[in-house]
């Protein structure tokens, strides 16, 4: 379990880093008028929050200030809902949200990181 919760951690940072580089100089304007963008971090954002499902409940008790429900659910709303998301959410996400989530990934991959893993 903890191998595969240490892969999952490290397709979260992965997507975090595309995330990144994706809108590194861009403003919100980019994801109402660059649809392969927007495609992207939609894509990003699904990544992100499949791979959060795999984390076991007990690593996330330790890490309460993160919405461990909210980003799991970010996948399913952006899959089924992609007609009426509300773009200002998703640039709140990458602007507010990511660093936070991405600080505890950093923690979770250090601390279950396999040792024949450099």
């Amino acid at each position: 379990m903890t191998s595969r919760a240490y892969w999952r951690l490290t397709d979260m940072k992965t997507a975090i880093l595309d995330i990144r580089d994706l809108l590194s100089g861009k403003d919100f304007n980019v994801l109402q008028t660059d649809r392969p963008i927007r495609a992207a971090f939609e894509r990003y954002l699904e990544i992100l929050s499949e791979a959060s499902r795999h984390i076991p409940e007990d690593w996330k008790t330790d890490y309460q200030q993160i919405p461990w429900r909210r980003v799991a659910d970010l996948g399913n709303h952006v899959r089924h809902s992609y007609h009426k998301l509300d773009l200002e959410i998703l640039w709140n996400i990458y602007e507010v949200e990511l660093d936070a989530l991405e600080h505890v990934v950093d923690k979770l991959i250090e601390r279950t990181k396999p040792p024949s893993v450099e």
